[in-house]
């Protein structure tokens, strides 16, 4: 026997619009319209389907921090990472010979292999566990504070730029070859530096000014600043020339992020600009040698 009963839209049970061939009696609370179990999302109140909640996603504004970065869940992820990599890096250090002078930075060097720059920062002395103690702790201190403050991004850009500014330094105040007979003694300018300092006192910097823009003091940090500073005339390997410049890498940093108005565009403007200037510098102090302005 044939059912002759016409179809009824006003009868017919309701279905899922993503997923017509569903039946769904529960609706979105939102927009109303019927939606199955895999569209259903948890909303504050009854259930939203998940083309409503992408479209409240596009249209809600990110969280900002104070100085312009996206909110966070507090969690320094960016610290942690970066104390993670410098105690694989010493490892490496202890069980691999070469490692170290693989990565430190050595001023003669920098022209041929920039990116010792920024490994040495991941580098400490193996013969010395204390420095790699003390960045790290000097690190956790410092970054736990920071990290939220700026966003990840942020935070991680100073700390890199800061390390940058660490090796620039350490390459503008060492003393070059003899111009006259080209020959590299074994003085600065041939010896490998390495350790998180630089980029450390570049974070003690940027919580200078960053502390200064809240109205916060700043007169926990002295004593690590102190240990830190110690290091680098007593440890091998590791100069208070890096840590001067990444001292005021940092402070630069910090400034721009501090004082552009937690507009993210001129801040990463700021911070390309600080970074070119260390660049510039570097080459600058190269091409100034005849060693290395023949090879240009």
């Amino acid at each position: 026997m044939t059912d002759n009963t016409a179809y009824d839209p006003v009868t017919a049970p309701p279905v899922c619009p993503r997923h017509p061939d569903r039946v769904a009696y529960v609706r979105c609370q939102r927009c109303g319209r019927p939606t199955c179990p895999e569209c259903q999302r948890p909303a504050a109140v009854g259930i939203q389907c998940v083309d409503c909640v992408r479209e409240q996603a596009r249209t809600v504004r990110t969280g900002r921090t104070i100085f312009g970065g996206p909110v966070t869940d507090g969690r320094p992820t960016v610290t942690l990472a970066i104390i993670v990599a410098c105690g694989v890096v010493w490892l490496a250090q202890l069980t691999t010979s070469g490692v170290t002078n693989a990565l430190d930075f050595v001023p003669s060097l920098g022209w041929s292999e920039p990116w010792r720059f920024l490994t040495s920062a991941f580098a400490h002395s193996p013969a010395m566990p204390l420095h790699i103690l003390f960045n790290m702790y000097a690190l956790w201190i410092v970054g736990q504070y920071i990290e939220p403050l700026l966003g990840r991004a942020r935070f991680l850009a100073l700390y890199v730029i800061s390390a940058l500014g660490g090796g620039v330094m350490v390459l503008l105040l060492a003393s070059p070859p003899d111009p006259n007979t080209l020959q590299l003694s074994a003085s600065a300018w041939n010896t490998g530096v390495v350790g998180a300092s630089g980029a450390v006192f570049g974070l003690f910097g940027g919580l200078l000014v960053l502390n200064r823009q809240l109205g916060r003091s700043s007169a926990g940090m002295w004593a690590t600043l102190a240990i830190n500073a110690v290091f680098g005339f007593v440890v091998p390997r590791i100069s208070w020339q890096g840590h001067l410049g990444g001292f005021l890498s940092g402070l630069a940093v910090a400034a721009v992020i501090a004082y552009a108005g937690r507009q993210p565009k001129r801040q990463w403007l700021g911070l390309a600009v600080v970074t070119v200037v260390l660049v510039a510098a570097a080459v600058a102090k190269y091409l100034t040698l005849p060693a290395y302005a023949a090879v240009t």
